[in-house]
């Protein structure tokens, strides 16, 4: 004779979430989602498994920051959990992506992505800029992204950037920490096509300021950080920003109308003491009560 099992209701389980990030959908006006692709890497692949690394190890952190006297506990976030995307199909997953990101934009809610690769950013911001038609875009890489083409692909993470001109045109997407890149893209953002800042985030004030008033989509590639911080990524280029650079240039974008925003090209693999992933998340704390407040 079976035992009567209690109904699985009865108990306290929190699904899989970012921390501090278990409020209900219709509460939230920031609903987190995963986009687990990572199918154009042109080195290294693994930044599919980041969405979920990160969720498990945010347990590792504070919902409490002492750089913004904020709390995620005193915020209403959706964690919506990873889209299913089909291996080796760029399209079709860049279209979930699209439909996820233009369903929450229609329910009036702020989309913040977790890759993945950087592509995952194109579409995002497509559906970003069908519903803020002045969108601009911030960019915190090591790369330029701004080649038309790679090993003739017009889709890639290699000019994701160059893709998103495309749709926004010139002097709307602002750059910074980028120092690699072909002689090309540096001549092409040179020409005023991108406001590209080499090497560091200087500068990120003054933008900050012409930004005022104006719909953001920021993108954060994790390999704008120095490989000496943070290895786990794909495409390592050494020469980078140390955190608490990146943290200052995030504060600098207080106030701004943030629309939407993703954190990309976490590899934790190739980290295997797991520190890279514990600065992913801090990373995202940071960002989710930059937008909250």
């Amino acid at each position: 004779m079976q035992e009567n099992k209690p109904a699985l209701e009865e108990f306290d389980i929190t699904p899989s979430c970012f921390i501090g990030c278990d409020a209900g959908y219709d509460e939230s006006s920031i609903v987190i989602f995963g986009a687990p692709f990572d199918g154009t890497v042109t080195f290294r692949p693994g930044s599919r498994f980041a969405p979920a690394r990160m969720r498990n190890e945010s347990a590792g952190i504070e919902t409490y920051s002492p750089y913004q006297n904020a709390d995620l506990e005193d915020l209403s976030i959706y964690d919506a959990g990873d889209l299913d995307l089909p291996f080796g199909d760029t399209n079709r997953a860049l279209e979930q992506i699209s439909g996820m990101s233009k369903y929450l934009f229609k329910a009036e809610k702020r989309p913040v992505m977790i890759g993945g690769e950087h592509l995952v950013s194109l579409p995002a911001i497509r559906a970003a800029y069908i519903k803020y038609p002045d969108l601009h875009v911030v960019h915190f890489d090591a790369h330029t992204d701004l080649r038309d083409e790679y090993l003739g692909e017009k889709l890639s993470h290699a000019n994701v950037m160059r893709r998103a001109w495309d749709i926004l045109g010139d002097g709307r997407i602002h750059q910074f920490g980028i120092r690699s890149g072909t002689r090309e893209e540096f001549e092409w953002a040179d020409a005023g096509h991108t406001e590209l800042h080499r090497y560091n985030v200087g500068g990120i004030e003054e933008t900050a300021d012409t930004l005022d008033g104006k719909p953001v989509y920021l993108t954060i590639d994790l390999d704008v950080l120095d490989p000496s911080v943070f290895p786990g990524t794909g495409t390592p280029e050494a020469g980078g920003i140390m955190y608490n650079d990146l943290q200052r240039a995030l504060l600098a974008l207080r106030g701004l109308n943030i629309v939407a925003a993703d954190v990309v090209e976490l590899a934790p693999h190739y980290d295997a003491s797991g520190v890279s992933t514990a600065v992913a998340c801090k990373v995202m704390r940071e960002l989710l009560l930059l937008m909250g407040k």
